[in-house]
């Protein structure tokens, strides 16, 4: 066996001029500048999280809240239940979409509750919503001003 001596495994060939040619030609530089992509990524991301932050800080503060903090079944086709509506600015009217469900979670009877303007910024309510059938809760689905 005849030792010759080994080449680093960081030393790079030696090219000729065709084969530089070649692979200028298979891997060309790209178009746009790397420097100015990473300008424009870097602004999009800049713009997005903006934007991702301006709208969970507006829509972190809703304008109507509510709840069901209680309710009482009082036979197979009524439920009577007790809304509260949560308003920062109290002036504003709101309805609330009401549903009462069984015990397999389907819809049995549903209400909208108009909320009037007031001077309290917490607002009970108890209602009575007649039922297809026997219920076993009640929620709030939704509250929007009017």
């Amino acid at each position: 066996m005849v030792n010759q001596p080994r080449s680093s495994p960081t030393a790079r060939p030696q090219l000729s001029a065709a084969d530089r040619e070649r692979l200028a030609r298979r891997y060309p530089k790209p178009r746009v500048p790397r420097p100015l992509l990473i300008a424009v990524v870097a602004v999009i991301t800049a713009l997005s999280l903006t934007w991702l932050v301006l709208t969970a800080l507006y829509h972190a503060e809703p304008v109507v809240s509510a709840q069901v903090p209680g309710y009482t079944v009082v036979s197979d086709t009524k439920i009577t239940v007790t809304i509260t509506v949560d308003r920062p600015d109290p002036s504003i009217p709101v309805a609330c979409r009401v549903s009462a469900k069984a015990v397999d979670f389907q819809p049995v009877g549903e209400l909208i509750v108009p909320f009037q303007a007031t001077d309290d910024e917490v607002v009970n309510q108890t209602v009575t919503i007649t039922t297809v059938r026997r219920a076993t809760t009640a929620v709030v689905n939704e509250c929007s001003p009017t």
